[in-house]
C-alpha cells in the first residue's frame, strides 16, 4: 500500500466499514418504538423494558476503552470480523427470544458486538487513508452517526408495521454476514508494532467504572439522583474510575496513557466533546417531546421531521464539502463555528411558535450544518493527537466522551424539565428552557475547545 496515496479500495472499504456501524447506531433507537408491542407480547414490565435498552448501552459503553484497546494489541480486522460475529449472532437470539430475561441477556451480547465495531471502524479508516483524505473519511463516518440516529426510528416503525417485532433485530443478520465476507475480503489487517502487553486490571476498572458511570445517569430521572441506586452506581464509578486512573499512571504499558491530557490538542478536543454532545444529546432528547406534546405529531410524524438534520449531516460530509471548508478554516474555528451554528439551531427551536414547524425546521438545519462541520474536527482532533498505533485506543476514547456526554446531556437536561414544570411552567415553556440550556453549553463547549486547539497550534507551529 502506497503511503501516499492510501489503500487502493480505501473507499470501498469505507463503505463496508460505514455499513457495520450503522447497523449497530440504528440499534440504539430502533428499539424505542418496538415499546408497545414488547409490552404486549412479552408482557414485559416498565423496568423490563428499561434493562431492555439499557443493557446494550452499559455494555457498550463500559466497553469502548477496552474494545479500542483490544483492537490495538490483536488486530483491527480481527475485532472488526469478532464485532460483526457477535452483532450478529445476538441479533439472532434477540429476534428470537420467547422472554424478557432472553431479550435483556441478548440485548448485552450485541452491546460487545457493538463496542468492538465503534471502535474498530474509525481506527481502521484513520489507517487506510491518507492525512490529507482523513477530514473526509472521518465526514462520511460521522454522517453515518447522523443517519444512524434518524433512521432507527422510521426503520422500525416501517418494520413493526408489516411485521412482528423481532424482525427489527433480524433485519441485521444478513447486513452482519455481508460485512464479514467484505470485511475478510477487502480490510488489511493493521495493529500496534510494539505488541502491547494486555492491561487486563486496567479493562476491569475502566469496564465497571464507565457501565457504573452510564447507569448512575440513566437511573437519576426515574430513581431520582439521591437514590442509593444512583448514589451507589456514582460512588462505584468514582472509585473504580479513580483507581484506573492510578494504575494508568504506574503500569509499564496503559491501555490508555495519560500523558495524552498534556496534548492540548487533545484536551481541546476532548472538552469540546464532552459539552457538545451534553448540550445535543439533552436537546434532541427534548426535541422529540417538543414534536409530540407541544406541536402534536405521533411518533413517526416526529420522526420523519426530525430527518432534515440528518439529511443536512450526510448532504455536506457525502458532498465533502465541510471537510473542504474545514481544510480553508482550521481545527479551532471549525469546531468554533459548527457549535455556535448548533447552538442558534437550538435556540431557535426553543423560542419556536408553538403552533407550527417552521422555526423548528430552521433549527435542525442549522444544527445539522453545525454538526457536519463540528462533529468530524472534533473526531479528527481526537485521533490526530493519539499516535497511530493507538488509533484503536483513540476511536474507543471518542466513542466513550459520546455516550457520557449524551447520557449526561439527557440527565441534567430532564432534570431541567422536570423542576421547571414542577414550578409551574407550561410544557412548553419548559422544554424550550431545557433548548436554551443545551445551547449555552454547546456554545460554550465550542469555544473552549477551540481556544485549548488554537494554543496548541500555537505551540506546535
Amino acid at each position: 500500500m502506497s503511503v501516499s496515496q492510501g489503500h487502493p479500495q480505501r473507499w470501498v472499504i469505507l463503505g463496508v466499514i460505514c455499513l457495520a456501524q450503522l447497523t449497530v447506531l440504528l440499534d440504539n433507537t430502533v428499539l424505542n418504538v418496538a415499546i408497545p408491542s414488547l409490552t404486549r407480547e412479552l408482557h414485559a414490565a416498565t423496568s423490563d423494558i428499561q434493562w431492555m435498552i439499557n443493557a446494550y448501552s452499559l455494555v457498550q459503553s463500559g466497553l469502548l476503552l477496552t474494545a479500542g484497546s483490544a483492537a490495538d494489541r490483536y488486530g483491527r480486522k480481527k475485532m472488526l470480523m469478532a464485532g460483526l460475529a457477535l452483532f450478529g449472532i445476538g441479533s439472532l437470539v434477540a429476534g428470537l427470544a420467547g422472554s424478557t430475561g432472553q431479550l435483556i441477556a441478548a440485548r448485552a451480547g450485541m452491546g460487545i458486538g457493538g463496542a468492538l465495531l465503534l471502535t474498530t471502524t474509525l481506527a481502521v479508516a484513520m489507517q487506510i487513508f491518507t492525512p490529507e483524505e482523513q477530514p473526509k473519511a472521518i465526514g462520511i463516518w460521522s454522517a453515518v452517526n447522523a443517519l444512524g440516529f434518524a433512521g432507527g426510528p422510521l426503520i422500525g416503525g416501517f418494520v413493526l408495521d408489516h411485521f412482528w417485532w423481532g424482525a427489527i433485530f433480524l433485519i441485521n443478520i444478513p447486513v452482519a454476514a455481508l460485512g464479514l465476507v467484505a470485511v475478510l475480503a477487502l480490510v488489511p489487517e493493521s495493529k500496534s508494532p510494539r505488541g502491547d502487553r494486555p492491561d487486563l486490571p486496567g479493562a476491569v476498572l475502566s469496564t465497571l467504572g464507565m457501565a457504573s458511570l452510564v447507569l448512575a445517569i440513566i437511573s437519576g430521572p426515574r430513581h431520582g439522583w439521591t437514590s442509593p441506586l444512583v448514589l451507589g452506581a456514582a460512588g462505584v464509578a468514582v472509585v473504580l474510575l479513580g483507581c484506573f486512573a492510578w494504575w494508568e499512571s504506574r503500569v509499564a504499558e496503559p491501555m490508555l496513557d495519560l500523558h495524552f491530557f498534556r496534548d492540548r490538542r487533545f484536551t481541546g478536543a476532548v472538552t469540546g466533546a464532552v459539552l457538545i454532545t451534553f448540550g445535543m444529546g439533552g436537546a434532541l432528547f427534548l426535541l422529540t417531546q417538543h414534536l409530540q406534546f407541544v406541536l402534536g405529531y405521533g411518533p413517526l410524524e416526529a420522526g420523519l421531521r426530525t430527518a432534515p438534520l440528518a439529511l443536512t449531516v450526510v448532504a455536506l460530509n457525502f458532498t465533502g464539502l465541510s471537510a473542504k471548508w474545514s481544510a480553508r478554516m482550521g481545527t479551532p474555528v471549525s469546531m468554533a463555528l459548527g457549535m455556535v451554528l448548533m447552538s442558534c439551531g437550538l435556540v431557535a427551536i426553543a423560542v419556536s411558535d408553538s403552533g407550527g414547524y417552521v422555526g423548528t425546521l430552521l433549527g435542525l438545519l442549522l444544527i445539522g450544518a453545525g454538526c457536519a462541520i463540528a462533529n468530524p474536527a472534533m473526531a479528527h482532533a481526537i485521533m490526530s493527537a493519539i499516535p497511530p498505533e493507538k488509533a484503536g485506543v483513540g476511536a474507543g476514547v471518542n466513542g466513550t466522551l459520546a455516550e457520557f456526554g449524551n447520557g449526561l446531556g439527557v440527565a441534567v437536561l430532564g432534570a431541567v424539565l422536570s423542576s421547571s414544570v414542577a414550578s409551574g411552567e407550561s410544557l412548553s415553556d419548559s422544554l424550550g428552557a431545557g433548548q436554551l440550556v443545551g445551547a449555552v453549553a454547546v456554545l460554550v463547549g465550542g469555544f473552549v475547545a477551540a481556544g485549548l486547539l488554537k494554543r496548541a497550534e500555537r505551540k506546535f507551529a
